[in-house]
């Protein structure tokens, strides 16, 4: 028995497009073999028409094509929406997110399937692989806000591997949204796409990704709100990336340990030979600082419960680690280009070395969930 591929459509006003997509949806399941294909259109108060097509197709596919209207609520509800009836009325093994209005193209929906096949959870048609296309008569803001935003939310999350954050053409296992509902039905609009990614990545889901050419929209006009996309992705980021979180946590370390190692100097105003042992007080509880808020902040969601004390050497092993590394180099620096400049040496050093650093090792040492 084959299993079951919900394709989700949100639409608004998408007469123009729904007959032809979702009949090039059905064509595919000639090209599988162990799923079969299914449609569940979230009509979102269409004014011309496109819940009563769609009602006129279901006649045609009785049991494969399904429609649920709802009131206009943005990208992220309606999928929302579509999520809570598949689970209870349809129960599928896959869910399809797809654009409505023919920018993704339905002859990638077996491709995907395969890469479900081969154990992939989730499968992203991606604009910025290798093989992927955006349109090239998009607007050169429109370009930007895409291409760069991308950019920043893969630096912010630290996943350089996953290239497409805000595809709206994916496919991914029920069991990924069973566990992501509660999560994502706070957000709306596109940064949906990106906090179900992030939650999927966080319970170790395994994503692929797979070239897709974006095409423009022929018939309608375009939902995107790009004020809306980007403040909110923005806040999305600065509260839920474990980086940004990790960053943070390093500023905060970085100031207990110059206020204890000032005390030292200033209040107390030790010798100069005990210099080194007021240096290693500051610096450890520095460490044990970031050590603790890091394993209920920055990477709460995999904390670390059982071997604290193992982890904590790890993690003072790294850190050292990091001091050293800092230190060569900043000495390298300061003999090619002059003692006058090694504040500037310093924060390069931090900013482009050590943290990227620390927090691929804690990632891959300590914290490897």
């Amino acid at each position: 028995m084959r299993k079951i591929a919900l394709i989700i459509l949100p639409t608004h006003n998408e007469a123009g497009n729904i007959k032809k997509l979702i009949k090039r949806i059905f064509i595919q399941e000639n090209k599988i073999e162990k799923f079969s294909l299914e449609i569940l259109v979230n009509d979102s108060s269409s004014v011309d028409n496109t819940a009563g097509i769609v009602k006129e197709l279901i006649k045609k596919y009785p049991k494969k094509l399904h429609l649920i209207e709802t009131k206009k609520e943005g990208l992220g509800k309606a999928y929302y929406q579509g999520f809570l009836y598949a689970q209870v009325k349809i129960k599928p093994f896959v869910i399809f997110e797809m654009d409505a209005d023919l920018s993704h193209q339905p002859e990638k929906i077996p491709e995907m399937l395969k890469e479900i096949e081969k154990g992939a959870d989730m499968v992203i048609g991606s604009r910025y692989v290798k093989g992927g296309s955006i349109p090239k008569n998009w607007g050169f803001h429109r370009k930007i806000f895409s291409f760069f935003g991308n950019l920043i939310i893969r630096f912010g999350f630290m996943k350089l591997e996953i290239h497409d954050w805000t595809s709206g053409f994916r496919a991914m296992k029920i069991w990924i949204l069973n566990q992501s509902l509660e999560h994502i039905k706070k957000y709306s609009g596109y940064v949906f796409q990106v906090a179900l990614l992030d939650f999927a990545l966080k319970q170790g889901a395994r994503v692929k990704e797979i070239p897709i050419n974006f095409v423009d929209r022929e018939y309608g006009e375009s939902k995107i709100f790009f004020s809306q996309y980007i403040f909110s992705t923005l806040a999305y980021l600065v509260m839920f990336s474990p980086f940004i979180r990790f960053s943070i946590v390093g500023t905060i370390g970085f100031l207990i340990d110059f206020l204890i190692l000032t005390f030292f100097d200033k209040g107390l105003q030790i010798p100069s030979s005990y210099f080194w042992l007021a240096q290693l007080v500051s610096a450890e509880t520095a460490i044990a600082s970031n050590f603790l808020l890091n394993n209920f902040w920055s990477f709460g969601y995999k904390k670390i419960k059982k071997n604290l004390f193992g982890s904590f050497l790890k993690f003072n092993l790294i850190s050292v680690g990091s001091i050293v590394i800092q230190s060569v180099l900043l000495q390298l620096a300061v003999s090619l280009f002059g003692r006058q400049y090694w504040i500037i040496a310093k924060i390069l050093i931090i900013a482009l070395i050590i943290i990227p650093y620390s927090y691929l090792l804690y990632n891959k040492v300590v914290w490897n969930k």
